[in-house]
């Protein structure tokens, strides 16, 4: 005669098929252990094996693919992180500080300016920002008493903060052990690899299939791409793919919009920011330091813009008065065949070349610049303009 017993008392440990997981419904009445389950049998190892060549060979598939797009090994993604452990290196009356919005950071070979003077600058430039905001922090900061050269867009110095902001928010949180392990593995990765880059991670890419199609939407062909290789002392160069990639070239341009006003886009306050200036450069003028401005070359398309939204003798000209200051303006060198590919930046060549001009410049306007008797010899605009398009500038 069948039992009648129920199905839970017929239930008990051991009663059920091997690999079946036992759950506390298993178990009344019982005090309930992890539920636990057989591990079956398999090749384990083996399938480490596969798993790992698979890995290997999409690794490297992945690799020559995005050195196939121009990336390179050595390019590191620029972040706050990287930017706080920078800012650390501005103490000193020998230090020569860069503060700027993206052009001068562009425009800037730190390797010729080390060349010709034997400082290396502490580049604390950050793109889409008002140098403002940078040098204003520096003006807090009472070891800060060296030279400062502040680079400037026009209407970006007089506008809004930018993202510079964000890099002054709550800066300690990125000197956490956590923030600088991330960007020593960083490093050590992007050191080997090219394929880490952000701005070509599979998921950028994917999201880039959408070129705009819907009118009216923000898309990613409004968002700026990569225009720049950069190393770890945060030294930007125009990316080569920029000066011989139409379309790359052709989507840059687009984004600048040639620097005209967005719509709503509230007026500039002309005075406020000459005020803040005047007072930040005392305050480093009081302790010891200087500051000397600098306005590099943007094409004529773009001049015609920035000059109706910021008249030079409005906003340059006022600031270097207000300030009781010193600058070296891009017109000062007359017209000049600059090799600008998407408009606001110069290329890698002429970066050198418009280094080697300002930095001689700057030696013969302050004290705290000499030129080293073994500096290499001076360059022309010429030098750049015969480049062939994405041509290394260390070839000058």
């Amino acid at each position: 005669m069948p039992s009648s017993t129920s199905p839970s008392e017929a239930i008990h440990e051991g009663a059920l098929p091997a690999g079946l997981r036992l759950t506390a419904s298993d178990r009344p009445g019982q005090a309930q252990p992890v539920p636990t389950r057989d591990i079956p049998n398999r090749p384990w190892g083996t399938m480490a094996f596969i798993v790992a060549i698979v890995v290997l060979l999409l690794t490297v598939g992945w690799e020559m693919k995005m050195r196939s797009l121009g990336l390179v090994a050595g390019d590191v993604d620029d972040s706050i992180a990287r930017w706080v452990e920078t800012r650390a290196q501005a103490s000193g009356k020998d230090k020569v500080i860069l503060v700027s919005d993206s052009r001068l950071m562009f425009d800037t070979d730190l390797d010729r300016f080390s060349a010709l003077t034997g400082k290396q600058p502490v580049q604390l430039g950050v793109v889409g920002s008002s140098a403002l905001a940078l040098l204003k922090d520096l003006a807090k900061d009472p070891s800060v008493n060296g030279l400062v050269l502040v680079g400037m867009a026009d209407t970006s110095y007089f506008g809004e903060p930018g993202f510079a902001g964000l890099y002054l928010m709550e800066p300690h949180k990125y000197r956490l052990p956590s923030q600088r392990t991330r960007l020593w593995l960083g490093d050590a990765l992007e050191k080997a690899l090219a394929f880490p880059s952000k701005d070509y991670r599979l998921s950028t890419l994917l999201f880039r299939i959408d070129r705009g199609w819907r009118k009216g939407v923000f898309g990613p062909y409004e968002d700026v791409w990569k225009i720049s290789t950069n190393d770890r002392r945060r030294a930007y160069v125009m990316w080569d793919r920029i000066e011989t990639d139409p379309f790359l070239r052709a989507h840059a341009t687009f984004v600048w919009n040639d620097f005209k006003a967005d719509p709503g886009e509230p007026p500039f306050n002309v005075p406020k920011t000459l005020k803040e200036s005047a007072k930040a450069v005392e305050a480093i003028r009081a302790r010891g330091g200087d500051v000397i401005f600098l306005r590099p070359p943007s094409a004529a398309r773009l001049r015609i813009n920035e000059e109706q939204r910021i008249p030079k003798a409005e906003g340059w000209d006022s600031l270097l008065r207000l300030t009781h200051s010193e600058g070296i303006h891009a017109d000062d060198f007359g017209p000049q065949p600059w090799v600008l590919p998407e408009l606001s930046h110069l290329s890698a060549g002429c970066r050198t070349v418009y280094t080697d001009i300002y930095v001689r410049r700057l030696a013969g306007m302050t004290d705290r610049l000499r030129l080293r008797g073994d500096a290499p010899p001076p360059l022309s605009v010429q030098d750049c303009v015969d480049l062939p398009a994405g041509a290394p500038a260390r070839r000058i």
